[in-house]
């Protein structure tokens, strides 16, 4: 999902809500997402959070708060938003926006999930990693 593929309709619009945190995307296709900064910081497709290959996720916490201070655009593709805690390595693409707007009820299941399985809460504060070496 690094770039824009013909499957995925264009954006329209883009909207960041301060207030109610969430990002607000319209396409061409009709579909409007409102995407809760909260998981798009969880789900953010940098290597920080994602890791370098399978299984090397790392679970995000305490990121209920957070808000995007910033939303730099990335060509014609993506944007790049910076969170206020400090993450901005995530380039979000349109396909991956769509993505997560469109199956938001199946992320959050996932997420809580994963919270459940490692036995914290969406609250709990970031435990660092050993060894974890991203640039961040």
């Amino acid at each position: 999902m690094a770039g824009l593929t013909q499957e995925t309709p264009s954006p329209q619009s883009l909207t960041v809500h301060g207030a109610s945190r969430v990002l607000e995307i319209g396409f061409s296709d009709g579909q409007v997402f409102r995407i809760p900064f909260e998981l798009m910081r969880v789900y953010s497709p940098s290597a920080e959070v994602q890791g370098h290959g399978p299984g090397q996720e790392v679970l995000q916490t305490g990121k209920r708060d957070v808000d995007v201070v910033q939303l730099e655009p990335i060509g014609n593709y993506a944007v790049k938003p910076v969170f206020s805690d400090g993450h901005d390595s995530g380039i979000f693409s349109w396909d991956y926006l769509y993505f997560l707007g469109s199956r938001q009820d199946e992320l959050w299941a996932d997420y809580e999930k994963r919270l459940a399985a490692a036995g914290v809460d969406r609250d709990a504060p970031m435990v660092a990693k050993a060894g974890h070496a991203c640039g961040h």
